[in-house]
């Protein structure tokens, strides 16, 4: 089996050779990890060949002059449905006859976890003979398909015109140190958090021919979360996206799993439009059905099924996915309204101590010197719309100007952190600075308990915006807005009304039942108007609808402001 093990001479070149750390870190990965350490997920046959009919792999064509590529074919879900469409065409006589290089040319598929790769070369070899190949013949073929080693280092000859497959779902942490250093600095995709599927889109993307074209079924966090950045500009920049399904909530894998999969086609091709659908049944007639749709030239206007977006992309920014009024509406505000930060207000997250057991207790039980101490506002606080303190409070290791405050000067500080210090040295914050040792993750800036915010838990069906008086100071599981220019009564109307909730799931990620991440990288994106060009019967109708916390008249100003019709509006809430 001369492909069963990792050989020097697949790496592209010198330069590119593993060290033998990484190759150690490689086979460490080959021989040893379960099914969830290895993020193998197994998708269900009518997915499969939805995804092939949507990339155009189908049996009518000469797929023996095309080849395609499985990045990481696991138990063979894919590869198996991959060869029984090529031996399907091969048979037809209106293809020609196909010579034994060319059968050997048309598939490449590479798994790593050794274990697996030998059951599903077993399970192809048989497969071949069904079909009424010799047994060396047979074992040829396989042996010229398949490869065993690490996708994302190995040398793949050629480009193709398919890659398909669902890639390995692998979060960071998982990865040996060495190896992870190696894809970081052979894959400009790994950016902050990103999870080993990235690197997988960008490494196929790179294989493919002049017209080729992708079709994965994955998680698809990476279309609008930070780390995806990268990757959404790659494709932006030049590929086309031609079709998203999102498939959150169907059966598209033989097991549950947490990743909220979307099947995404990208093809070698100038930029344009991209079809869209939502949450298709998993029943082969419709499946294949929907594909020939997918892939007309023109969409039916009678066909409610298939969405088409001009403006999916643009850069690195989340992809906009949502429903054609909603992305309307969106465009139409961000063309005439500034950010909310360009109208001067302040979008923060409160503190984050690194050990909140130390930290955080009982306001009036902190033995520490009350300058010390802050009133800590936490999500249990605002639980109800409104601000009820339970008594909470949060130690304070800084001067005002930054610096940490020597425990010298403050004895029951100092006695206080003392007594906790196995768990406050413990945190990797402390081992990187011993000295300083006693300081929590974020700086406290005591003037922000002063200032009047507004408040924002993080994972919630819908907005809830609270407005605090300057009092408390937010813990890191709220998000906070501040402004010396709008009035933030004003502002939690507007934030109240739809206007946050539109903005929230056109960018960002939707969570497990329907709920969003209003975090603070999404709450920027968010327009409103500069409080100077708000009328002064505006003001005073959305300070009013705030103070009564009425839903609906926050709607009803919220709609003045920002010049929408009462048509439009239901449109934004629907």
């Amino acid at each position: 089996m001369p492909n069963a093990q990792l050989k020097l001479e697949f790496f592209e070149d010198l330069a590119d050779t593993p060290s033998k750390k990484i190759l150690a870190a490689i086979e460490k990965l080959a021989s040893q990890g379960g099914v969830d350490d290895r993020g193998a997920v197994f998708t269900r046959r009518e997915v499969v060949d939805f995804i092939l009919d949507l990339v155009g792999y189908t049996s009518d064509l000469n797929l023996s002059a095309h080849r395609i590529l499985e990045p990481s074919f696991g138990g063979g879900d894919f590869l198996f449905a991959i060869v029984d469409r090529l031996l399907c065409s091969i048979q037809n006589p209106d293809n020609g006859k196909t010579s034994s290089s060319e059968l050997k040319n048309a598939i490449r598929a590479v798994e790593l976890h050794r274990t697996t790769f030998e059951s599903t070369r077993e399970k192809l070899k048989g497969k071949l003979t069904s079909w009424g190949y010799a047994n060396r013949n047979a074992t040829e073929i396989v042996d010229a398909w398949l490869f065993q080693g690490d996708f994302l280092i190995e040398k793949i000859e050629g480009d193709f015109d398919f890659v398909v497959g669902n890639p390995p779902y692998v979060r960071q942490e998982l990865i040996p140190e060495t190896l992870l250093q190696e894809y970081r600095r052979r894959y400009q995709t790994i950016y902050d958090r990103a999870d080993l599927y990235i690197p997988f889109i960008e490494r196929s993307l790179g294989l493919l021919s002049l017209r080729g074209i992708l079709g994965f079924i994955c998680s698809d966090r990476w279309m609008k979360n930070r780390y995806g950045g990268p990757l959404r500009n790659l494709i932006s920049s030049s590929y086309r996206l031609k079709v998203y399904v999102d498939m959150v909530d169907t059966p598209a894998f033989h097991s549950d799993v947490i990743a909220y999969p979307a099947i995404t086609v990208v093809s070698r091709e100038k930029p344009g439009q991209t079809r869209i659908v939502q949450r298709p049944k998993i029943e082969n007639d419709f499946l294949r059905a929907l594909a020939i749709d997918l892939n007309k030239e023109r969409i039916s206007t009678k066909d409610r099924t298939i969405r088409e977006l001009d403006y999916v992309r643009s850069g690195s920014e989340p992809w906009m996915l949502g429903t054609s009024n909603h992305m309307e509406i969106v465009r139409e505000i961000e063309t005439k309204f500034p950010t909310l930060e360009e109208a001067l207000c302040k979008v923060g997250i409160g503190v984050a101590t690194g050990s909140d057991k130390a930290y955080i207790g009982v306001f009036d039980d902190l033995d520490v010197e009350q300058d010390r101490k802050l009133p800590l506002v936490t999500t249990k606080d605002v639980l109800d719309g409104v601000v009820k303190w339970q008594g909470r409070g949060v130690i304070n290791p800084f001067e005002d100007d930054g610096r940490l405050v020597n425990l010298h000067d403050y004895p029951r500080l100092k006695r206080y952190l003392e007594k906790r210090k196995d768990i406050i040295a413990s945190r990797h914050c402390a081992q990187k600075a011993p000295s300083n040792w006693y300081r929590t993750i974020d700086r406290i800036s005591p003037e922000l308990a002063l200032k009047k915010k507004l408040l924002i838990p993080d994972i919630k069906g819908k907005a809830q915006v609270v407005f605090e008086d300057g009092k408390l100071y937010p813990h890191h599981n709220l998000y906070y807005i501040t402004s010396d220019e709008w009035d933030l009564r004003a502002l939690q109307a507007v934030l109240l009304s739809g206007i946050a909730r539109l903005f929230i799931s056109s960018y960002s990620t939707t969570m497990r039942g329907g709920y969003l991440r209003f975090q603070a990288q999404y709450l920027r994106l968010i327009r409103i108007p500069f409080w100077k060009d708000v009328p002064q019967r505006n003001r005073e109708e959305l300070i009013q609808a705030s103070k009564s916390l009425d839903v609906g008249a926050c709607s009803h100003a919220s709609a003045k402001l920002f010049g929408l019709s009462a048509e439009r509006w239901k449109q934004l809430e629907g």
